[in-house]
């Protein structure tokens, strides 16, 4: 199976679906900790990092393995056993399984996630073929928003955990019915040049995209505690999750549109300061229409700044290490997120995460700036 077959591509857009469903699913998934297991806002949000540091841990142990890998087989197995750990939070209610099993969910997804990017990375058009990826998602995301809160309003906290195993499940069945086999190194690039030490240029937009997956997570994560706190009512705030996924169906296809005609550094920094200006609006507007406005663009701008730093960085790192790496870059940030952004909730309120929005767009908008205009770098630099 190719990367550039129909069934290739469905299984590589159900993989991203899957495994990335924290980009969907985080303020579900942290409002439902909180209102329907009682968790306070730092519990609730560790036991989304764990998940995160889970896919993390395992990115880290795979990337540098990938070419190694068997795609199809890490895939399946991944997705199959983050299914069996969702349904086993879905049967408990105490604070020390619901960890473990959230922590062996993220370690397992983030495994399948990890080979599902990689193969992404080693395609003829890695920038078009993530866009056509975080397109699935955005479709993904209106299904998810649109049915999963009433599901838990009518059938309780655990009913969420099904819904993920469920995601997982099917995971699973797409990489094992079609997983296709990366692409090898493009002609005129041998081998060992693809195999050199990763350039610094990779490591700026690798850590700059881990900034701006911080900001996400620490915000996605109270997005919907936020309204609710503000009194804008369920039927509101659903209302604008549905939106938000409605809205993050356009920036993947614009994307590939304008892969040609906006470079991609511009893109990427201009993102991370568009980034932390709606989270200053999400987290302090007293009104809905603001909050409404910010909150329903807010995952378009992550999709869109992602997709042009994903083909950059592929074209500056051709084995594809670099974006099978892809869970440990976006999920550092977003597995540091959700604790952060709870802590800082109890400590200081909502206010405070646009301070620290600001101070991580600042640090993204530096990194980004590092990249080289030209879409090449010679591979030389800190080591993998």
């Amino acid at each position: 199976m190719k990367t550039s077959s129909k069934r290739g591509h469905i299984a590589l857009m159900v993989g991203h679906c899957a495994g990335m469903v924290d980009l969907v699913a985080l303020p579900v998934w942290v409002g439902t900790l909180i209102s329907r297991y009682g968790l306070d806002p730092q519990q609730a949000g560790m036991l989304a990092t764990l998940f995160l540091a889970g896919a993390v841990v395992a990115s880290l142990l795979l990337a540098p393995k990938f070419q190694r890998l068997n795609g199809r087989l890490v895939a399946t197995l991944g997705f199959g056993v983050a299914a069996a750990a969702f349904f086993g939070v879905s049967m408990v209610s105490d604070f020390g399984s619901m960890a473990a099993l959230h922590g062996l969910a993220g370690f397992a997804a983030g495994s399948a996630l990890s080979v599902t990017h990689g193969t992404i990375a080693r395609s003829e058009r890695p920038h078009r073929l993530f866009a056509i990826v975080g397109t699935a998602l955005g479709v993904f995301g209106i299904i998810f928003m649109g049915s999963t809160p009433p599901l838990v309003a009518a059938a309780g906290g655990p009913m969420l955990f099904v819904v993920f195993a469920g995601v997982m499940a099917v995971g699973a069945l797409a990489a094992l019915l079609a997983f296709p086999v990366a692409d090898p190194v493009p002609a005129g690039h041998d081998s060992a040049a693809a195999a050199k030490p990763l350039s610094a240029a990779v490591w700026f937009g690798v850590v700059g995209i881990g900034c701006m997956a911080l900001v996400q997570a620490m915000t996605f994560s109270f997005l919907e505690r936020v309204g609710s706190d503000r009194g804008f009512g369920l039927a509101a705030i659903t209302g604008v999750l549905i939106a938000l996924g409605v809205v993050s169906m356009i920036p993947a296809p614009l994307a590939a549109m304008l892969e040609k005609r906006l470079p991609a550094r511009s893109v990427m920094m201009a993102g991370a300061a568009v980034q932390a200006m709606l989270v200053a609006v999400i987290m302090n507007s007293p009104a809905f229409a603001p909050y409404a406005m910010a909150a329903s663009v807010f995952a378009a701008v992550m999709i869109f700044t992602h997709t042009f730093a994903f083909g950059l960085i592929a074209s500056l790192d051709l084995s594809g290490r670099a974006l099978a790496a892809t869970p440990a870059m976006v999920m550092i940030g977003a597995a540091i997120g959700p604790i952060l952004g709870g802590t800082l909730v109890k400590a200081s309120g909502y206010s405070s995460l646009s301070i620290a929005a600001l101070v991580m767009a600042c640090v993204a908008v530096f990194c980004f700036s590092r990249i080289p205009v030209a879409k090449a770098a010679p591979q030389q630099g800190v080591a993998a």
